[in-house]
């Protein structure tokens, strides 16, 4: 695991190999620099116990400036770079992310939760680019501190480097000790966040029913559980993390004193210099700040490790819905015509088929309607018209041709469908319209407005089609919401257009004026999945399913007259609407 983590950090920070040598170059000079300084101090020092001369010290202490200002200068420059670095992974990965989880099925998103998503997309990306810009900083200064400063002190004096450094292997030792801790906690802490997250954006989505049901205690309660499992494990880390930096700080700290002790011995004897015993506790301070830090930077280091493997599980999804080998690009416009051939869908976990050996023809321009009880497999029909669920091969076409053989682009482009729950961006009216078509003229985006029968609202309101519908549409009533949604159906320059209930919420007269109104349009097939039989009744041919098959076939007039399942849907919505008037 901890190979192919690596590996991961190699592959996110090669297409900036060139800049990460430029900063370790710059991080090496730092530190050659920061190593030749005290030796200078050194040599100044015992120089001085000889001869004093104040030219000499002026002259010295201008070259010791000019040494630590190329230092600062160059510190600065490697900083710059490698945090740079971090920042420019971050904004490459954040859109990688949102890429990859644009081409997902829809069911493994609601499935996995927006919240948790949100937050392997701010929270734990911001992790990696900590670890990639700090981190990586951090611990090149670490391993360059010591492979440079503990060959220079073994040069001054072995014994007292060796007496120094003795304290050091119980610092790795703390680190490797608490690090297993804190990647567990750490764990648990971004998972906690996560379910947090989820919660709010689920409650946030769903604020209507909440009030309608007066739920609000009850999610404020949830909420306090998840907020307190994360104050909790927010806890566990602060407590492990502020019980190790102060332990490595302290322990540092202690051979600087053993220095000191065994130091004035060796001094009184003649052993070492006054200026080599300067030194060497310039050297060990110089290590006790980067040790002190390796506490820090592990946390970093864990945090970035854990959000990696969470951002990597989603680029581990690959979406089952992708085009195969062979599919072919449609060069010209389809003209409409839908047939299927014993389709049999059956979704993983069923018992029973959806759809089971479903066989019809839907010709070029033809407005038919596809009714049954619920679950008799309407939407499932839809879904696998666009391929929102897995078809199987050489059971659905499109003008003769195997809708698993077309491309998902153009398939797409060529069937627009509008479920029953419209959803609506937080943007106007006019974008919302258009979103299929963004580069739209305003006479289209009117006239598809027209045809949806949402006209008249549309100049009812005071802002017109710049108009804001608010998150989901939230502004607009439920059959303004599936009214817009067709309007956006209908301008995108489609030849099969497929309307799943989509008229569910709009009345019967702005339906029928709205079903009229597509009867003049023949360029377009239209497919009306609905409950409604009285829409049903205007249109060219009705479909009748039952079980994942169609059961009858005819117009509305002829199927009213036959015993079967139309008859009764039909005499029961005629019992239903009596009782309603």
């Amino acid at each position: 695991m901890k190979t192919l983590k690596f590996k991961i950090i190699k592959k996110y920070l090669k297409p900036y190999k060139k800049e990460f040598l430029y900063g370790a170059i710059a991080l090496l000079i730092v530190n050659i620099l920061s190593v030749l300084i005290p030796l200078e101090v050194k040599n100044i020092i015992d120089q001085l116990q000889n001869v004093f001369s104040s030219s000499f010290v002026i002259k010295k202490s201008i070259w010791l400036i000019f040494l630590a200002t190329c230092m600062a200068l160059i510190r600065l420059f490697s900083r710059q770079i490698v945090f740079g670095i971090g920042r420019k992974v971050e904004v490459n990965l954040r859109q990688k992310l949102f890429d990859h989880l644009l081409i997902q099925d829809p069911e493994w998103i609601q499935k996995k939760g927006s919240g948790d998503i949100i937050s392997r997309a701010t929270s734990d990306i911001e992790n990696i680019r900590r670890l990639l810009g700090f981190t990586v900083l951090s611990l090149c200064n670490i391993v360059l501190a010591y492979s440079l400063t503990i060959p220079s002190m073994f040069v001054i004096n072995k014994p007292l480097t060796i007496s120094a450094l003795m304290i050091f292997p119980i610092i790795l030792g703390l680190v490797s000790l608490f690090g297993g801790r804190m990647v567990s906690q750490r764990k648990a802490q971004q998972e906690s966040l996560s379910k947090l997250s989820d919660l709010i954006q689920e409650d946030l989505s769903g604020i209507s029913a909440i009030k309608i049901y007066g739920q609000e205690n009850a999610e404020k309660k949830e909420f306090n559980i998840y907020n307190t499992n994360y104050r909790n494990s927010a806890i566990k880390l602060s407590r492990t993390a502020s019980t190790l930096f102060p332990l490595l700080q302290g322990i540092s700290s202690i051979s600087l004193l053993i220095l000191l002790a065994l130091g004035t011995y060796q001094l009184e004897n003649g052993f070492i210099s006054i200026g080599g015993l300067v030194a060497l506790i310039l050297y060990v301070e110089r290590l006790v700040f980067p040790t002190a830090l390796l506490g820090f930077t592990l946390n970093t280091f864990q945090l970035g490790q854990v959000s990696l493997d969470r951002v990597e599980e989603i680029f581990q999804n690959n979406p089952n819905i992708v085009d195969k080998k062979g599919t072919k690009i449609l060069k010209k416009k389809i003209k409409g015509f839908v047939e299927a051939k014993n389709l049999t869908i059956k979704y993983p976990g069923s018992k029973f088929n959806s759809l089971n050996g479903l066989n019809f023809k839907i010709f070029p321009g033809e407005l038919i309607a596809i009714v049954g009880p619920v679950g008799c497999g309407k939407t499932t029909l839809a879904k696998s018209l666009c391929r929102t669920i897995e078809i199987p091969n050489s059971q659905l076409y499109l003008d003769d041709i195997d809708i698993k053989n077309i491309r998902l682009g153009d398939l797409r482009k060529n069937i627009a469908i509008v479920p029953q729950e419209a959803f609506l961006f937080t943007s106007t009216i006019s974008e919302n319209l258009s979103f299929g078509e963004p580069n739209a003229s305003k006479e289209l985006v009117r006239e598809s407005a027209s045809k949806a029968g949402l006209i008249d609202d549309i100049d009812n309101f005071p802002k017109g089609f710049r108009t804001i519908v608010g998150e989901r549409g939230i502004t607009l009533s439920g059959g303004q919401r599936q009214r817009t949604a067709l309007g956006r159906a209908l301008l995108v320059d489609s030849s099969v257009v497929v309307l799943d209930d989509a008229l569910a919420s709009v009345d019967n007269k702005t339906a029928s004026l709205i079903i009229e109104e597509m009867r003049a349009n023949r360029t377009k097939t239209i497919i009306m999945i609905s409950h409604q039989l009285s829409v049903a009744a205007t249109c060219d041919r009705v479909l009748v399913m039952d079980k994942g098959l169609i059961v009858q076939e005819g117009i509305h007039e002829d199927l009213i007259k036959q015993k079967g399942l139309y008859k009764n849907l039909w005499e029961r919505e005629l019992a239903t609407s009596k009782i309603e008037s």
